[in-house]
């Protein structure tokens, strides 16, 4: 579960970050939508942060 949720995570701050940094325009990418515009790439950066985070601790209890 904490894999999947880490993926989910990496996926929206990846693509959220890139579409506030290119695009600028709403998408589908959730802190696009709560987030003001302003504070959109870090809090791109800070999701990335814990998806990688979950990711990692989901492969080290597995192992």
């Amino acid at each position: 579960m904490r894999e999947v949720l880490g993926i989910l995570v990496c996926v929206q701050a990846v693509g959220g970050g890139v579409s506030a940094v290119l695009d600028g325009s709403r998408s589908w990418f959730i802190q696009r939508h709560v987030v003001p515009e302003a504070l959109q790439v870090p809090v791109s950066v800070a999701m990335l942060v814990v998806g990688l985070a979950l990711l990692w601790s989901s492969r080290k209890r597995a192992s």
